[in-house]
């Protein structure tokens, strides 16, 4: 038995699927319309997103969390995982190196979402979905917080405890002087082997061994060559003192040895006067 026109999926231009959304299920008349299409972007370079089992969300309410859009999609699939952005197009900058102390507050406004399924066929079944049949938000076995109760959540979990505080700064000054001290001792130890002493020789020793890949060896090599141009540069500068020096003497010697000759012809004519 054929499907009947309310059953079949609402398809617009650039092929997108109109599904409804409801907040929870006493509304009937309230829906919201969010447009779903495969996702297929074969430029992007995000391996998060692949191609077969990645549907775009269009039009995400701000009320829909990942959590939300999780247990929401879950009818259609397995879901791998969940990603809004408040704009199309490549992912946003993670800041999963932060502490949780610090977390940006994020604009409360519709998004996109990239649903990326376990398998394809949650992509199809989701496409595939009347717009007569709504999805549900809040249920009674996954409620979701609205108003004061939601308000007097977010309160909650943003008042920091004061000891787990304290001991997330201790670590990371731990941390912190641990690289610090590395950084010294790194530091120390490429001085003393390129010390030179006063008559100009370089302290040999012995290097440790680099790791064998091709961007340690491109980076080292980049070190030596600045070395390398640092000290042919020292080099220059004091042969060009040295050579400077000598011939500011051998200038002097030939004025002493001019001034002599002078005098011993002064002395041989008498007219040599000193006083």
């Amino acid at each position: 038995m054929a499907p009947s026109e309310d059953q079949l999926a609402c398809v617009i231009p650039g092929g997108f699927t109109v599904l409804s959304l409801r907040f929870s299920e006493d509304e009937t008349h309230a829906l919201h319309q969010m447009c779903v299409k495969e996702h297929r972007v074969r430029s992007e370079s995000n391996t998060d997103r692949p191609l077969d089992r990645t549907l775009f969300v269009l039009n995400v309410p701000p009320y829909c969390t990942q959590r939300v859009l999780t247990d929401v999609f879950s009818r259609f699939g397995s879901i791998q995982s969940v990603e809004l952005s408040d704009k199309p197009g490549a992912s946003e900058s993670s800041d999963s190196d932060l502490s949780k102390y610090f977390r940006a507050t994020r604009r409360q406004c519709f998004r996109v979402a990239y649903i990326v399924f376990s398998s394809e066929s949650g992509v199809r079944a989701a496409k595939r979905h009347p717009q007569s049949v709504p999805l549900t938000v809040s249920t009674a076995e996954r409620p979701v917080r609205t108003g004061v109760s939601k308000w007097i959540q977010q309160y909650s979990e943003s008042l920091v405890n004061a000891s787990a505080l304290q001991g997330a700064v201790d670590q990371f000054m731990t941390n912190f002087d641990r690289r610090k001290t590395e950084e010294a001792e790194r530091l120390k130890k490429e001085a003393e082997q390129q010390q030179e002493d006063e008559e100009g020789w370089v302290k040999v020793t012995k290097a440790k061994a680099r790791p064998h890949s091709e961007t340690a060896n491109q980076r080292t090599l980049q070190k030596e060559d600045k070395k390398k141009q640092r000290k042919e540069l020292l080099n220059f500068y004091s042969w060009q003192h040295r050579n400077t020096q000598k011939e500011h003497i051998a200038e002097l010697r030939k004025k002493f040895e001019e001034d002599k000759q002078r005098i011993a012809i002064l002395r041989a004519q008498r007219k040599f006067r000193p006083f």
